[in-house]
């Protein structure tokens, strides 16, 4: 890429730097007498040239058992292949996972072979592997080559998080592999990490460069745009692709079952567009595909290009043509519907071709013009703009933070993974994060006993905890003086601490609902401690720098005094305590709450701001009773 451009791409990503339906295909040329459709038949220069005429010339006429009755043609078969996932994303699942279908419960290979070849038989032409994480499933590989043996089947794609696409990407397209989507959320590692509760930021980056290296033109990288955690990077996607081959998916935020509408989270593909429009006027639609969900534009002179999933906004319900099939066998006919149909049952019991087929066919035809909450929705309110809720259980979903590249991404650019950058431009990226990185979660199984608002007794040791008549942090003179501890062993340190903010009745509702015009401050304070915590040593003079290992903090909502519960523990393993990082996160956390609410009301009190324990370390553990 030639300097100049480059230079511009990084100006837009330093100026803006202060948590799956279609799919990315080699590019191919048409052939001769067919009009052109760029990724229709993806991959052909894998094909045999005499499956690739069987597959022009000897098209099955499409089964009706697969056509509903509005007419729309279902050619596109989705299957998760398991519901695990090596990622525990903020938005999507508890830290410690949720509860998993027994492995008997579970398609087998064979059985998801079977009902694949039905489908392709009655008209389907394109599958696409899904999740969980289906880069996880042991015999993903084999899979892909079965499905590729499947005479009709023009396309093989597959949804991934990324974490292990670059080890198996190449037997995978040998297999028979065409089209790759993967999911990424931010380009910030720290946010990454905060988002997903894993490591895993350059393995995904990783991924998406063996991609290109492979070939696969564009590769489509899905990003779920919601408000409050990632919409200030909309500019920083879209800048990658003037040099890469990527199609960048903005995609609308959907709820899914058991959570509540809320028309303050989603950002609106009006929206998005219109912020890229104040940096790239030139922005220019491209024509859309038959059944396509996505409104793809193009930079003039970007390589890749961006596009919209309006799941939500401008919903595309009339010319779907998907069906899912779950890790334990159930046909869903539409994403939004609770209505299932175990497959998996009927082959166990040994039903024939014949009879799947009126199964399928029947579900298929009850299949709704539109989904009904979503029909209401798009008639009765305003552009719809709907969320998921876990304000209940705090599964904090948002984060306004906005932080620089840190010099993870440099090294990306280093690596060849992303344009090369000037080198002036490497030393300001690389002191834009600090390099101590954290692992922060909810645990929705918490007590709320340990937080509860009854009177404590007086705090208790546990075991031996001597007190001193002279103070550590004064010399014999008088001078202040840091503490040695180059002769202390290493110990595993752990501190709980809290802070409680009493913020009113109106306060307190506006945070309980996620009204705040700043935007959710649950998150905003959850982040703030976790920063705070990795930041004490230079916010209190005396402490020593701490590798923390680990920083938790999670916020509850007490109603009966209008308040949020602060609760900060930090982990690590050094011969000095971590109850100043715990104290200090909890504190920043309740200021930050303070900061985010004091245009409603000026009367709120920090107060209860206390060590709840430590242990490890000489001088015993420390247990408030």
């Amino acid at each position: 890429m030639a300097a100049q451009p480059v230079s511009r791409m990084l100006r837009r990503v330093l100026r803006s730097s202060v948590r799956s339906c279609s799919s990315g295909a080699l590019v191919t040329q048409p052939h001769p007498g067919e009009p052109s459709q760029p990724a229709v038949e993806p991959l052909l220069s894998q094909v045999p040239s005499g499956r690739r005429r069987f597959l022009r010339e000897h098209a099955a006429p499409f089964s009706a058992f697969l056509t509903d009755s509005f007419g729309r043609r279902h050619s596109y078969l989705r299957i998760s292949l398991t519901e695990k996932c090596n990622l525990r994303c903020q938005y999507c699942m508890p830290e410690e996972g949720v509860p998993l279908t027994p492995k008997a419960d579970l398609l087998t290979t064979e059985e998801l072979l079977t009902l694949a070849r039905l489908f392709v038989k009655e008209g389907v032409d394109k599958i696409r592997l899904t999740g969980g994480e289906p880069l996880i499933r042991p015999d993903v590989v084999d899979i892909v080559a079965q499905l590729h043996q499947l005479e009709g089947l023009r396309t093989i794609g597959i949804t991934t998080n990324g974490i292990n696409l670059a080890r198996l990407l190449p037997q995978l397209q040998e297999a028979g592999l065409s089209t790759i989507n993967i999911s990424l959320d931010t380009l910030v590692p720290a946010k990454f990490e905060f988002i997903v509760r894993r490591k895993g930021f350059h393995k995904v980056m990783e991924g998406i460069h063996k991609a290109i290296e492979l070939g696969y033109s564009p590769v489509k990288v899905n990003c779920v745009v919601m408000r409050g955690l990632n919409e200030d990077e909309l500019l920083d996607f879209v800048a990658l692709t003037e040099g890469l081959p990527l199609d960048v998916r903005f995609i609308e935020y959907m709820p899914f079952d058991g959570n509540k509408w809320n028309f303050k989270k989603m950002v609106s593909y009006k929206e998005m567009l219109d912020t890229l429009r104040q940096q790239w006027p030139e922005l220019e639609k491209l024509p859309e595909e038959e059944s396509s969900t996505a409104k793809a534009f193009k930079i003039p002179g970007f390589r890749g290009r961006v596009s919209f999933i309006t799941s939500m906004s401008e919903h595309f319900c009339g010319t779907c043509n998907r069906l899912r099939i779950t890790a334990d066998g159930n046909l869903k006919v539409c994403l939004f519907g609770n209505s299932e149909v175990s497959l998996r049952d009927h082959l166990r019991a040994g039903a024939s071709e014949e009879e799947l087929r009126r199964i399928i066919g029947a579900a298929v035809g009850r299949k709704k013009r539109q989904h009904a909450e979503l029909f209401l929705m798009c008639q009765d309110s305003p552009p719809a703009i709907p969320s998921i809720s876990f304000r209940d259980s705090l599964h904090v979903q948002g984060l306004r933070h906005r932080v620089s590249f840190s010099s993870q991404m440099v090294t990306l650019w280093k690596g060849g993974w992303l344009p090369q950058i000037p080198l002036l431009a490497q030393r300001w990226l690389a002191s834009g994060l600090p390099q101590r990185h954290y692992g922060s979660h909810l645990d929705s199984d918490a007590n709320p006993k340990c937080l509860s608002p009854e009177p404590r007794a007086p705090a208790t040791p546990s075991g031996p905890l001597p007190t001193s008549d002279q103070l550590t942090h004064v010399d014999r003179e008088g001078q202040v003086a840091m503490v040695d501890v180059g002769g202390k062993p290493d110990t595993e340190r752990v501190a709980v601490a809290s802070a409680v903010v009493l913020l009113g009745p109106v306060a307190y509702k506006l945070v309980q609902e996620n009204q705040l015009k700043k935007g959710d401050a649950l998150v905003v304070a959850q982040l703030a401690g976790v920063q705070a915590a990795k930041l004490t040593s230079q916010l209190i003079p005396l402490c020593h720098h701490v590798a923390l290992s680990h920083v938790q903090v999670q916020l509850e909502l007490d109603s009966t005094r209008h308040a949020v519960v602060v609760r900060a523990s930090c982990r690590a393993r050094g011969p000095t305590g971590v109850e100043m990082e715990a104290l200090t996160s909890a504190a920043v956390a309740a200021l930050a709450l303070y900061d985010m609410c004091k245009a409603v009301s000026r009367d709120i009190v920090l107060a209860e701001i206390k060590l709840v324990s430590k242990t490890g370390g000489q001088r015993g553990d420390f247990h408030r009773t």
